[in-house]
């Protein structure tokens, strides 16, 4: 316990929360875009349309949410796995302001309809500019932390965060070179279809090395910890890693099927996708031995049940993303509502699942309480991973039709079957039901924040049970 107290969680408090707050957010504007497709009277302003909403609802989740959570639960592993307190605590919590100062710009300026006009990268270059600045306070003090190490072995979490930091800089500085025209405008140093493989080559490592990378890290860390079971295999944990790690980065090109970019690019895309299924599935497998002694857990400890779900979902991602990355798959499924229903498996599976429950574990830990309630965190449980099955189910189902319709033609003279708007008046019974699976996840999102929340509240009321650690 003494050990303990040298920690500095201030950091890890602050991000945590920031974090449940803008994801609170992005999924409720989510939710809002979602019926504005089937009711689009809903478009009440021109700062309130879609196009607009869609954009903050994907940098709040993956800035506001994901990089906060990513922040918090790296800086509690970090000193954890080191057994040293974090480098520069002051740096990390002026971090935390100008993160919170850079969500709220960000949000402003989307809505203003300031983009650069690419995925996972709108903002523009004055903004670009700070979210280097928040990565740069976040790199020296992970790798600052791990270099000051008391503890001699690296385990496989801090190797995942170390490839998050080095490969994120690298992805957002060359995807978003440009050539400012005004305070906030600016156009891209590359062109044409180059312009869209770097796109590609960021944006689906984006997804790589912000939706991946630290999750697994906070996976092999906060499983061991809540059950009480050392890690299957550290053998494939690193050999999955490595694996991981080469391929990932060759990956982005299948964006890019059928398309002006190169057959061999695009081969070459496809190829190191499907080999991906083989890293993936080394940690899906490591975590399920893993918890193989003793599955009983999956009914006592409500915490393995996210776990082992998250990376369940991860698994069957993996699948399906190299699957709809074969030329056959893509000429139907590409461009189709398939597409967010493959995504969102991922962010609201995978993704969502396994941040929980390590906010789960942490919150207790840094405040020096138990949490507030079991039943709610199992009914938060429950209620992501119905509306989880029914948004991604029903995307799937809407995608191959969308796909199908599309590629109708007559027999007799080769028409098409279909006008599009015909294909559009068949979507709304789907988008509906994806609003109601984003309802039913939305729900379970406010059960969790306002678990959090409590057990914040109530870490002054009442004390942590004698020989509780942090």
């Amino acid at each position: 316990m003494a050990e303990d107290t040298s920690y500095e969680w201030k950091p890890v408090k602050g991000f945590a929360l920031s974090g449940l707050f803008w994801g609170a957010v992005s999924v409720l504007i989510g939710l809002i875009i979602s019926i504005q497709l089937w009711k689009p009277e809903l478009n009440i302003a021109p700062f309130l349309t879609y196009g607009k909403l869609r954009a903050v609802h994907v940098n709040g989740l993956a800035f506001g949410f994901a990089v906060a959570e990513i922040f918090a639960l790296s800086y509690y592993m970090v000193q954890r796995l080191t057994r040293v307190p974090l480098l520069f605590p002051k740096l990390a919590m002026v971090q935390l302001y100008i993160f919170n100062a850079a969500i709220v710009a960000a949000a402003v300026s989307l809505l203003a309809g300031m983009t650069q006009s690419k995925e996972y990268a709108e903002l523009e270059w004055p903004l670009d500019i700070g979210v280097v600045i928040l990565w740069v306070m976040f790199a020296v003090n992970i790798f600052g932390t791990i270099i000051k190490r008391k503890e001699e072995q690296m385990y496989i979490s801090l190797w995942y965060l170390i490839a998050t930091v080095i490969a994120v800089a690298v992805l957002y500085v060359v995807n978003n070179l440009a050539i400012p025209v005004g305070l906030f405008k600016s156009y891209s140093i590359f062109a044409g279809v180059n312009d869209a493989n770097i796109e590609w080559w960021y944006g689906h490592n984006a997804v790589g090395f912000v939706f991946t990378t630290p999750i697994l890290a906070m996976f092999y860390y906060f499983l061991p910890k809540s059950t009480g079971m050392p890690i299957y295999s550290h053998r494939l944990s690193i050999i999955a890693f490595w694996s991981l790690v080469f391929a990932y980065l060759w990956t982005g090109a299948h964006h890019l099927v059928y398309t002006p970019l190169p057959d061999w690019i695009q081969t070459v895309g496809i190829a190191f996708t499907m080999f991906m299924i083989a890293p993936s599935w080394g940690s899906v497998v490591n975590g399920y031995y893993t918890l193989a002694p003793d599955w009983s857990q999956m009914k006592t400890n409500y915490l393995a049940k996210f776990f082992i779900l998250g990376i369940t979902f991860y698994g069957l991602q993996t699948i399906q993303g190299p699957t709809q990355g074969l030329r056959v798959v893509s000429q139907l499924i590409h461009y189709t509502d398939w597409v967010p229903g493959h995504v969102h498996m991922g962010t609201m599976g995978w993704v969502a699942m396994t941040v929980g429950a390590s906010m789960y574990y942490v919150i207790p830990k840094v405040y020096n309480t138990e949490i507030y309630s079991v039943k709610l965190a199992n009914t938060h449980f429950w209620f992501v991973l119905i509306g989880q099955l029914i948004f991604s189910i029903t995307m799937w189902i809407l995608g191959i039709q969308q796909g199908a319709m599309w590629k109708a033609i007559s027999p007799d003279d080769g028409s098409l079957s279909y006008t599009f708007m015909e294909s559009v008046v068949n979507n709304y019974p789907y988008w509906k039901m994806r609003t109601v699976g984003g309802l039913l996840f939305f729900v379970g999102l406010c059960m969790f924040a306002y678990n959090i929340v409590m057990t914040v509240l109530r870490a002054k009321k009442i004390p942590a049970p004698a020989g509780q650690g942090r």
